[in-house]
């Protein structure tokens, strides 16, 4: 048979019906026999939408990212095209990027069908509202479609539009995949319909009117999803905001306990806004890294326009809490946010720079307790925080490269580094950790140390545990086994747990032992 018109009785069909199994869905019960007839799938052809249902993502939201990142002068002119309308707003912004179709987050499942189909003699057609080019693009890396139908700077091709131009090339008798309530014109018109993520009330209606083909549906966006794309298990790194209680000792003082915890709060918030703005703006390369490609953004398991949306309230809600504590506060979450951003966005591409950023990061958080808390921070530890968290910066950049070499990559996508860097970084990290135990030797034999612990020798032991510690991470990290940032390692690793444990406990006795 072939894609023209064509009618059966029901004899003939039921005799079909039992040469191909895969004909018996056709037999209607009496009450559905309103319902026109569908052809056998392999005689129409199977039309497929892009955007939310070939892949997991937008591509004009994609192609939008990708002009604000890498052209942010040029995109100040979508101000001026959203007014003319989605045609030539998509045609402007595919005019000026070039999306990298061959790392989009493409839907397994729908794909494995479409292959099978295609294998079978049938025809494929993408259908798409997205840009001419960008469907050009998708269709050549694929090469499973047979026909390529898409918007132009004239037609934003949804709706009844995509329909009209679908009839005019596969005629009335097509199968339709889409994932959008705006599709519901088209799948009322076609043979039969594939859904793909659609909503309930998308699905009821599409049934009404349409026999299902097969369905498709992603598993549900939990919490868990969620608590990735936060990272909360990162917030342990603000825990550095109670530093200055301890080695101030104040954690009878009520109100620097209160306010510690309530900036803990505020820099956790903020922190996962940072994240997820950072999983946007570095989605390209986060797709391009053997770990980094499974992250909810870049996977597409989470839709962009939501990503953004849970950032902006993140960011709210984190400064409105730092007002409540103190105007200063409110100033160091947002000066910790426009650090971060400039990281994310620029920073984080220059050998060396980028490591000095994230142990300046780290020594923000301990100062920000310092200011919510209201106590001071001394030299000392200014000092032995820089070089620390200097070294556990390296840490973290090391493990990564050891991560790219087992993939046999000899560059980070997206960053200056090369796997070769690796001779250098660790003796540079190495000497910066024993650097922060050089500096906490000079504390223990100043007068400060002597003023402030009851038995400052005593500390000698907490030096020996950081060397143990330090060379701990970094005997992990050579070992490729540092898969987390090194201060979240520090609290998934018994070894680290108990160290550090033991660190803090021995300071308390050298304070307060009689």
């Amino acid at each position: 048979m072939t894609g023209e018109n064509f009618s059966l009785d029901d004899t003939d069909l039921r005799r079909l019906a039992f040469e191909n199994l895969s004909l018996l869905p056709l037999l209607d019960p009496p009450e559905a026999s309103a319902i026109p007839y569908i052809s056998p799938s392999t005689t129409s052809p199977l039309v497929v939408d892009l955007d939310g249902t070939l892949i997991l993502t937008d591509s004009l939201i994609e192609s939008v990212l990708q002009l604000i990142k890498t052209r942010p002068f040029t995109a100040l002119c979508l101000l001026y095209y959203l007014p003319k309308g989605r045609a030539e707003l998509k045609n402007f912004v595919a005019e000026n990027t070039t999306l990298w179709v061959n790392s989009l987050p493409y839907r397994a499942d729908l794909l494995e069908y479409i292959i099978e189909e295609k294998a079978r003699g049938r025809k494929i057609v993408l259908a798409t509202a997205a840009h001419h080019k960008i469907a050009n693009a998708v269709a050549s890396h694929l090469d499973v479609f047979d026909h390529v139908i898409a918007s132009d700077a004239k037609r934003n091709l949804k709706g009844t539009q995509k329909l009209d131009a679908i009839n005019e090339l596969v005629g009335p008798e097509f199968v339709y995949a889409g994932d959008s309530s705006s599709d519901i014109p088209i799948w009322h018109a076609s043979k039969s319909a594939i859904t793909v993520d659609t909503s309930s009330s998308t699905t009821r209606q599409v049934k009404e009117r349409t026999r299902l083909e097969k369905e498709f549906a992603s598993p549900p966006l939990d919490w868990k999803v969620w608590a990735q794309a936060l990272r909360c298990h990162q917030w342990v790194k603000n825990l550095l905001i109670f530093v200055p209680l301890l080695t101030g000792f104040a954690f009878s003082n009520t109100y620097a306990v209160i306010a510690s915890i309530f900036a803990f709060i505020a820099f956790s918030l903020a922190a996962s806004a940072t994240y997820i703005g950072n999983d946007l703006w570095d989605i390209d390369n986060d797709r391009a890294h053997p770990r980094k490609k499974n992250r909810p953004f870049a996977s597409g398991r989470i839709p962009i326009t939501k990503g953004i949306a849970a950032a902006a309230a993140l960011l709210t809600s984190a400064l409105v809490i730092a007002a409540q504590i103190s105007v200063p506060l409110l100033i160091m979450v947002s000066a910790y946010v426009v650090l971060t951003t400039l990281y994310s966005w620029v920073l984080k591409r220059y050998v060396l720079i980028d490591v000095i950023t994230l142990a300046l990061l780290y020594t923000f958080r301990v100062l920000a307790g310092s200011v919510a808390s209201d106590l001071s921070m001394t030299y000392w530890l200014f000092l032995f925080s820089i070089f620390t968290f200097f070294s556990l910066a390296l840490v973290k950049r090391c493990a990564e490269l050891i991560s790219l070499r087992k993939s046999k990559k000899q560059a980070a996508h997206g960053r200056d580094y090369q796997v070769e860097d690796l001779f250098v970084l660790y003796p540079l990290g190495i000497a910066a950790s024993l650097c922060s135990v050089v500096v906490f030797g000079l504390y223990i034999g100043s007068i400060r140390a002597e003023n402030h612990y009851a038995h400052p020798g005593l500390l000698w032991l907490v030096g020996v545990g950081l060397l143990y510690w330090t060379g701990r991470l970094w005997i992990k990290t050579v070992r490729g086994e540092m898969h987390d940032d090194p201060i979240v390692f520090a609290f998934k690793d018994f070894g680290s747990r108990v160290t550090v444990c033991g660190m803090v406990g021995v300071t308390l006795l050298a304070a307060f032992l009689p």
